[in-house]
């Protein structure tokens, strides 16, 4: 019987290089984000016969919370979901709520707290949630959480919550998040836009991720094996936060020893551009949308002019956007969906990035930080008394 293969590797030979979970993790996501649609239509009736009647609130507040990757998540989804219900919906990580409630929390704003995590055990977590309740007249709890035990999932189940429990297997089991991050993405964008409606959106998606990840596998350890010293990952719009969530995974997977950065194409000139040498590799997420595209293109076309970084990478659902063929990363199916459909199949080559470049440094990506300087849930962080 010959071997179960992910991302070009037996689990045999994954197992001994100590990243069989983090490449498991990552070729599962087209599978998980199907189960989370599965799921979010079973569940269909509760859901909305709780967001309804706190979505009719014309006042009413949406915060997207979550440390680090869960925050991230809420980054590429608040421009989407504010302009889809006509609310404030804003995105604010648990690391800046909870050290500064007094800045953030409105006492006389209904306000609707949507907590990503995946374990839901991180301490800003739950204390993000008892400041809003302590802080504002009219709290509610939305949490989207892959660990029905952790702290997180029961706090969503109290009178003003409700949790949403996405499969086990997105509990990722290795250092960085990486189904947990897409299927907690996907799920907060169904709830928000309408589960059945995703129902004719959720192939596609599915379809274009597992394309990236057949086709792309082989590119991404080329890429890995040519030893930048430096990434740099622009996107526009909500492709901003899905840069930064790339960015973070090259960071956590090579263990700090890889230089990354995160930008807009529009704000990289404004001096973050110096970053960019001969052994630099920029990867730049192309806009579906033609104004906001148009953007992406002129600073690719600097970058081609300029000629001062070893490679770019464009990641487009488009024909082409005038790179050679080995430079784009082209996303089969979707080139007429809306751009958050395209941050599932975005994602996956960035992730595939980072654990080869893990690989080659030596390190096992399921822990790579063998020191224990950082963890899988963040450890020593203290709440203080809020007086």
């Amino acid at each position: 019987m010959s071997e179960t293969v992910h991302l070009g590797l037996a689990e045999s030979e994954l197992e001994r290089l100590g990243g069989l979970w983090t490449a498991r993790e990552i070729a599962q996501q087209p599978a998980m984000l199907r189960e989370t649609q599965d799921l979010l239509m079973r569940r269909r009736a509760e859901i909305e016969a709780f967001l309804t009647p706190l979505v009719a609130q014309p006042n009413l507040r949406v915060i997207l919370t979550g440390a680090g990757t869960s925050a991230f998540a809420g980054e590429c989804l608040a421009p989407v979901l504010s302009r889809r219900l006509g609310r404030r919906v804003e995105a604010i990580a648990t690391t800046d709520l909870v050290c500064a409630p007094h800045l953030y929390f409105e006492a006389d704003t209904p306000t609707l707290l949507v907590s990503f995590g995946r374990s839901g055990n991180s301490p800003e977590s739950v204390a993000a949630i008892e400041l809003a309740d302590r802080l504002v007249k009219s709290p509610s709890h939305l949490v989207i959480t892959c660990n029905a035990d952790g702290a997180l999932a029961r706090y969503g189940k109290g009178p003003r919550g409700f949790t949403v429990q996405l499969p086990e297997a997105t509990h990722d089991r290795s250092f960085a998040m990486t189904s947990s991050f897409s299927c907690m993405t996907y799920a907060a964008l169904a709830v928000f836009s309408g589960i059945a409606s995703m129902e004719s959106r959720i192939d596609g998606i599915a379809r274009a991720t597992e394309a990236v990840i057949a086709q792309y596998a082989a590119v991404m350890k080329a890429a890995a094996d040519a030893g930048y010293q430096r990434v740099v990952y622009l996107g526009s719009a909500i492709f901003k936060g899905l840069a930064r969530e790339a960015g973070l995974k090259l960071l956590e997977l090579t263990n700090g020893d890889l230089v990354t950065m995160f930008d807009s194409p529009l704000g990289f000139r404004h001096g973050p551009k110096t970053i960019v040498n001969d052994r630099t590799l920029i990867v730049v997420f192309f806009s579906n949308n033609a104004y906001t595209r148009s953007y992406d293109g002129d600073l690719l076309e600097e970058l081609r002019r300029d000629n001062d970084a070893a490679r770019v990478i464009a990641v487009t659902a488009q024909d082409g956007v005038g790179l050679p063929e080995r430079d784009e990363v082209r996303v089969p199916g979707l080139a007429v969906a809306e751009d958050v459909d395209l941050l599932f199949a975005y994602i996956v080559a960035p992730q595939i990035l980072a654990f080869f470049e893990s690989l080659r440094r030596g390190l096992t990506p399921d822990n790579p930080n063998t020191s224990g300087t950082v963890n899988r849930v963040v450890q020593g962080v203290r709440i203080h008394e809020l007086s």
